[in-house]
């Protein structure tokens, strides 16, 4: 039992590893990423001036509980918990190491899905004040000049 049950454990890991991984690397939130039906689009450009700038934290699952995670770590856990012990030992082992699991799993998506954004407010040259929210992988400073560029609701802010 013990040799068929380490390479599950394994298995059931790696699985969920990775499921959790597509949720975390979802469409990205940067402005220097186009997919493929962005680009070659036309975009409106406005010029203006950074107000402020704010670090905020962008979460990819939109609020949603993880069930890849739970899934994965509630599997990953009952298996882990129902080789220890026998008989009925390892049922109850298997049910506590699935609820642990699933916890755990949950918690491990949730971390993933989350990355480090920027809330930044612009005022337009024409005196409008505008905030985007965008990955945190380029810097703005207060009095900056920048550009932004819109197109089908989607804005982004870049120098």
């Amino acid at each position: 039992m013990a040799r068929l049950t380490t390479p599950l454990i394994i298995l059931t890991a790696a699985a969920s590893l990775s499921l959790s991984a597509c949720t975390a690397f979802g469409p990205s939130n940067s402005a220097s990423v186009y997919n493929s039906r962005q680009a070659q689009r036309e975009q409106v450009v406005r010029m203006g001036t950074v107000e402020s700038v704010r670090p905020v934290t962008i979460d990819s699952s939109n609020g949603d509980p993880g069930i890849l995670g739970i899934a994965g770590g509630g599997a990953l856990g009952a298996i882990g918990g129902s080789a220890i012990g026998g008989g009925r030992g390892s049922i109850a082992t298997g049910i506590v190491g699935g609820l642990l699991g699933a916890v755990a799993g949950q918690a491990i998506e949730s971390r993933m899905s989350k990355k480090a954004g920027l809330e930044i407010t612009v005022r337009l040259d024409n005196g409008e004040l505008r905030a985007i929210t965008q990955d945190a992988d380029e810097t703005f400073q207060p009095g900056q000049r920048v550009r932004l560029l819109s197109s089908g609701g989607v804005t982004r802010v870049t120098h």
